[in-house]
């Protein structure tokens, strides 16, 4: 039967011998002989009970904890169920790191469009990261709502044209009025704007927000903090209720 010194077991388990002479005094890995000279040999259960230290301590398990188990008569069972515990551990972290990997590497997107950078951009920037949810949310909703008539209206177009029938598409622009009366108010009192001068969130007024020039993420206005005139970023902002 096959033994091996210290530094054998050390090798092939790839850690160091200091490691394996640590464990000897914790009592997990006791040599299970000494040669002629007083040197420490380990027999080849002793070299599987070191592999199985090993997976134990890279799945992130405590040297108390897997002295405990080892100790068990049946350790099996045990270990299954402490491996399942510590995957979760661990993919909640991965979780966790993903999530902040996430916001900065939109940091880093957002960044490559801000002529002057400073700390108050990163402000601006982190503001609109944390609502992004809601501001998915929101398009969602207007998404969702607005489908079933975007149907019946190409329904009621085709329809009109193929055979004359035109009350579909009457009944259509009917609905569809009051929708967007409805759709617009919804949005703009749950939208707020960043002013890229003085960085504070504003909300402006309905009608001058409603005709201003937009894209996606920007819209042209006039800051009501500081009267600066020009593209603000978009964001989600708090409900505006009225008073009384």
């Amino acid at each position: 039967m096959s033994q091996y010194t210290t530094g054998e077991i050390a090798k092939l388990c790839g850690v160091t011998v200091r490691t394996v002479q640590y464990y000897d005094t914790r009592g997990i890995l006791t040599p299970s002989g000494l040669s002629e000279g007083g040197r420490r040999l380990y027999s080849e259960d002793d070299l599987k009970r070191m592999k199985i230290i090993c997976f134990l301590r890279d799945a992130g398990i405590s040297i108390n904890s897997i002295g405990e188990l080892l100790s068990e008569d049946n350790p099996g069972s045990v270990i299954s169920v402490l491996l399942e515990q510590q995957e979760q551990l661990l993919r909640e972290e991965v979780s966790e790191r993903q999530a902040k990997l996430d916001i900065l590497e939109g940091i880093k997107r957002e960044l490559k469009d801000v002529k002057n950078f400073s700390v108050e951009s990163i402000g601006d920037i982190a503001y609109v990261m944390e609502n992004k949810q809601k501001m998915r949310q929101l398009h969602a909703i207007l998404l969702i709502t607005g489908l079933p008539l975007n149907i019946i209206q190409w329904i009621s177009i085709i329809l009109w044209i193929t055979t004359g029938i035109w009350q579909l598409f009457a009944g259509f622009v009917l609905v569809a009025v009051p929708y967007a009366v409805w759709a617009t108010n919804f949005y703009f009192k749950r939208v707020a704007y960043i002013c890229p001068q003085c960085h504070e969130v504003f909300k402006p007024n309905f009608k001058e927000a409603f005709w201003a020039k937009h894209t996606p993420t920007l819209r042209k206005l006039t800051c009501t903090c500081c009267g600066y005139k020009g593209f603000c970023v978009e964001t989600y902002g708090k409900e505006e209720k009225k008073n009384g």
